[in-house]
């Protein structure tokens, strides 16, 4: 471990591990642990234990190491482990089920610094008398995430706060990991398989620099948090206070979209996926940023009924709103229209101007996309996505040609992200929602009358 930027051997964790080599051999030990855990199942195997008995213990002790290790290096690490936690819905049952338990604690905990790094932190970014600002101040984080972990406190006007510290050395381990990342990422594919990897590791580099400053982040939620003052449907906490390091910000109660993923009534599986939908669309109208960090950790329902969002590091500026060319091109989807969806995605940069695709099996390859807009309501599901992914990533399938000839624009990148995202967390949710109506409402260009009208 390195403490402030010098090496120590004192045995103190107060610092996430900076050094490339260091965090190039922990990420290391992912792939040889994988080796390590075939052979110890192969000996069991030898020694009579029935096969199904040992995947199954397999599969749960690499799930553990993969938490384990992300976990304890957090920065860009972690931040792939929860970009791949969106996504176990698409993993066939058998195979998820080990996994989805750790990489879904990757969404919102972690292991925490010690107190004693947290207060050099405050002490350095909001002035060596910090804890004046408090009335209380606990020592012991309620979360812990990627790049930051977050403590609980009373601000010095009575009310309950939220403060958000950033881990020391935060920006380097976020460069080292994404590099390693990258060297490493075949071995993702024993995580989830038939994923491309690699477009989630340049869309996350491309994102560091303004996740690491908070200002910028405070500078967005205190947007959003004007925006949506007095919504009867959603809330954004103010923030009070704010470094490049470190965010004050009014504390949220609810419960996590987490919570309700795993023992939720369906009444509340229907009200907080209806709640998570709308959240996703609302904001590039509102106040033109579109909130980008889908994942569960990053909202909750709170008693009232309203969905409560938090953590703006990812956002993406649309100050004009979601581009009209998306309903437009919609509308001719869910009409029927394969020549003027092929001629509407030349135009919006999705198939290139040299590129030949039939525009018949375009549409077909696009329908499992919007088939939940064909009906007035629609209960996405870990099954439907699981779906979706074999229509797309099958090579057998005759489509499968048609989705390797389209381009993603660079302007939409943000946009497909949340989108690609948001899905699978409204089929972890399993959710009724509202969707042709919610689309209609909040995506600029989409003409979608209630079926029947």
């Amino acid at each position: 471990m390195q403490v402030g930027g010098a090496a120590g051997d004192n045995g103190d964790v107060s610092d996430i591990p900076r050094n490339a080599v260091t965090r190039a051999a922990r990420l290391a030990t992912l792939p040889a642990g994988i080796a390590g855990r075939a052979a110890w199942g192969l000996g069991k195997r030898i020694g009579g234990k029935p096969a199904e008995m040992v995947a199954a213990e397999l599969q749960a002790r690499t799930a553990e190491q993969l938490f384990k290790v992300l976990g304890e290096l957090k920065g860009g690490a972690m931040k792939f482990g929860q970009a791949l936690s969106i996504f176990e819905s698409a993993l066939p049952e058998e195979a998820a089920a080990p996994y989805r338990a750790m990489l879904t604690k990757l969404q919102d905990s972690a292991p925490p610094l010690p107190a004693s790094v947290v207060h050099e932190v405050l002490a350095a970014e909001l002035g060596p008398r910090w804890r004046r600002s408090f009335l209380e101040f606990s020592d012991e984080p309620v979360a812990a995430a990627s790049i930051g972990q977050v403590h609980r406190g009373v601000w010095r006007d009575g009310r309950d706060v939220a403060v958000k510290v950033q881990y020391p050395g935060a920006g380097k381990a976020l460069l080292s990991d994404i590099t390693q990342l990258s060297r490493v990422a075949k071995i993702a594919t024993a995580w989830v398989p038939g994923m491309e990897i690699k477009p989630i590791l340049d869309e996350l580099r491309s994102r560091m620099s303004e996740e690491l400053d908070y200002r910028l982040e405070a500078k967005s939620q205190e947007k959003f948090a004007k925006g949506f003052d007095g919504d009867p449907h959603f809330a954004i906490p103010h923030v009070l206070k704010h470094s490049e390091h470190v965010i004050v910000s009014e504390w949220m109660d609810g419960r996590p979209l987490s919570q309700i993923i795993t023992d939720g009534t369906q009444a509340e599986r229907d009200q907080a996926a209806q709640r998570y939908m709308e959240g996703l669309l609302v904001g590039p109208g509102r106040v033109g940023l579109l909130h980008a960090d889908p994942h569960p950790g990053n909202f909750r329902m709170l008693p009232d009924g309203r969905l409560g969002i938090i953590d703006f590091g990812a956002v993406n500026r649309l100050p004009h709103g979601l581009p009209v060319e998306m309903g437009t091109f919609l509308n001719m989807t869910l009409e029927g229209d394969a020549e003027g969806t092929l001629e509407g995605l030349r135009g919006i940069g999705f198939v290139r101007p040299s590129m030949q695709i039939d525009a018949q099996r375009l549409l077909e390859y696009l329908e499992p996309f919007i088939a939940p807009l064909h009906t007035d309501t629609f209960t996405f599901s870990r099954p439907w996505l699981r779906d979706v992914f074999a229509h797309i990533n099958d090579p057998r399938r005759p489509n499968y040609a048609v989705g390797m000839k389209l381009n993603l624009p660079p302007e939409y990148l943000l946009i497909h992200r949340v989108w690609l995202g948001g899905i699978g967390v409204l089929c972890q949710i399993n959710g009724e929602v509202h969707g042709r109506e919610t689309v209609a409402a909040y995506l600029p260009g989409a003409d979608l009358p209630p079926l029947g009208y």
